[in-house]
């Protein structure tokens, strides 16, 4: 049975003065991400309007961090070196109050990330842990998915997802046609995208940096995670209404975020 949550409370306002709050003072976003999406990572956080680094190495990632806004902490491709920055980059954010994301790309599915993930999201106290379901699911325990997709929906992992929140006391996201996003008493459920999301590699990932952007500027990690979610799947929609397929849809995807106001994120919003 799903826990009971006070549903769809926050104001599209709230999202809207967000992304205006993040354009006002151009964080930057120390990423520790995978190989893959680094370069639509970088270019989607610099449309969105904040200052993306990223460095992953060991030697710099504690300070690094401590000096960001926000840490992004992405599995996609973990290496025994980069893994080890991730640790500095984690420590060296809690030792100075800066906000991180963890996001668990493969977990459940994947021994050796999910215990890695299980162990940061344990000690690290992130702000907010972002993943499809079924890495959600294998983070409480559950299979996973197969390999980095999801086999699951998003209200497969809720109650999942409501119980990691109020156990690790942060935000977790649940990326998916319908986007659920919790603080274990909060709900936040939103129906904004497009399917040109799940066919150009990195949008999920991509995302993950949107929310500790949105972290770094709003200290509710609920409305900055929501906001983010929203800048991203409002944007997809209007890029979708100008692209022929996936390569057309990934460049307007980053005019669509540079472009999309406060106001018409607010507009667009759909809570569902």
């Amino acid at each position: 049975m799903a826990p009971t949550l006070k549903t769809n409370t926050l104001a599209a306002g709230q999202l809207a003065a967000a992304l205006l709050a993040l354009r006002a003072r151009t964080p930057l976003v120390h990423c520790l991400t995978n190989t893959v999406v680094a370069g639509l990572t970088a270019n989607v956080l610099l449309a969105a309007g904040a200052a993306p680094a990223m460095t992953d190495n060991a030697a710099e990632a504690a300070g690094f961090a401590a000096r960001a806004g926000a840490v992004l902490v992405n599995l996609g491709t973990p290496y025994a070196d980069t893994t080890q920055a991730m640790s500095c980059a984690i420590i060296g954010a809690q030792d100075a109050g800066v906000p991180w994301v963890l996001d668990p790309v493969g977990g459940g599915a994947l021994p050796w990330r999910t215990a890695l993930a299980r162990a940061w999201l344990a000690d690290g106290r992130p702000a907010i842990v972002r993943g499809n379901a079924s890495e959600i699911l294998g983070l409480a325990g559950g299979a996973g998915g197969k390999g980095v997709d999801s086999t699951a929906a998003a209200d497969d992992a809720l109650t999942a997802a409501v119980e990691l929140a109020r156990r690790q006391r942060c935000v977790v996201a649940v990326s998916g046609a319908v986007d659920l996003i919790t603080d274990g008493a909060r709900l936040a459920r939103m129906g904004n995208g497009s399917p040109l999301l799940t066919r150009v590699s990195g949008t999920g990932c991509a995302l993950g940096a949107l929310m500790a952007a949105l972290a770094a500027v709003e200290p509710d990690a609920l409305v900055a995670a929501s906001a983010a979610t929203a800048l991203l799947t409002v944007a997809a929609e209007r890029a979708a209404q100008h692209s022929a397929g996936p390569g057309s849809f990934a460049v307007a995807l980053i005019d669509a975020l540079y472009a999309l106001q406060p106001e018409a994120l607010a507009a667009s919003t759909r809570f569902v």
